[in-house]
């Protein structure tokens, strides 16, 4: 069977790493993400929710009028993510919250947003379904993620390092990030693709 984790399990693992995760993923940040970061949450607007905020990467390209609602499992995740919107000057409001049950109305956000986060989430469409929930009828859902390589070779690399990979870091990084989207009922506006099909920019909606 695969390497499942509990959400405690996820939130005691990021919490262990917290310190350090900045550092470790600095490279791939500059080289491949910073960019499409910078591009794709630049377009949210209107009362915003990050779910798994992580170390708060993205807080630095919301447009300055949108009000920030940023939730994490991690509690040192969230430390750390406080730190950078202080830093940035820039009033976020932090929770401490499983994304399987955000504890907010239906219909409340005009943007949902979450990066690099379904491959974490011990169910991520359970997951995808509230961000849809908690999401306005007429809001967007903006992901960032990354998944299973369409290259073949890679794919099947990715597959075999699966279980290896998730005990280290969580990370189960050979799922389809669009399939999830299907399948948790959210409608696909557009996906594309680059770094060799592991990189997905999804805009979605309720």
């Amino acid at each position: 069977m695969p390497v499942e984790f509990t959400a405690a399990e996820i939130a005691q693992k990021y919490d262990s790493i917290a310190f350090c995760y900045d550092r470790v993923e600095r490279g791939a940040e500059f080289l491949l993400l910073n960019r499409l970061r910078r591009e794709w949450f630049g377009r949210a607007s209107g009362a915003v929710l990050e779910v798994a905020v992580g170390t708060g990467r993205n807080l630095k390209f919301y447009p300055a009028a949108c009000q920030v609602t940023a939730i994490d499992v991690s509690q040192g995740m969230v430390d750390i993510a406080r730190r950078h919107a202080a830093q940035l000057k820039r009033p976020v409001d932090f929770q401490l919250m499983d994304a399987s049950a955000l504890n907010f109305p239906d219909n409340h956000f005009d943007t949902v947003t979450s990066s690099l986060s379904t491959c974490t989430f011990p169910d991520p469409i359970v997951a995808l379904r509230e961000m849809g929930r908690v999401c306005k009828d007429d809001g967007r859902i903006l992901l960032l993620e990354h998944g299973r390589s369409s290259v073949r070779v890679m794919g099947r690399l990715q597959d075999r390092l699966a279980d290896w990979h998730a005990r280290q870091v969580a990370c189960h990084w050979n799922r389809d990030p669009r399939q999830l989207v299907l399948q948790a009922g959210l409608r696909l506006v557009s996906d594309r693709t680059s770094v060799f099909g592991v990189v997905h920019v999804i805009e979605a909606a309720p």
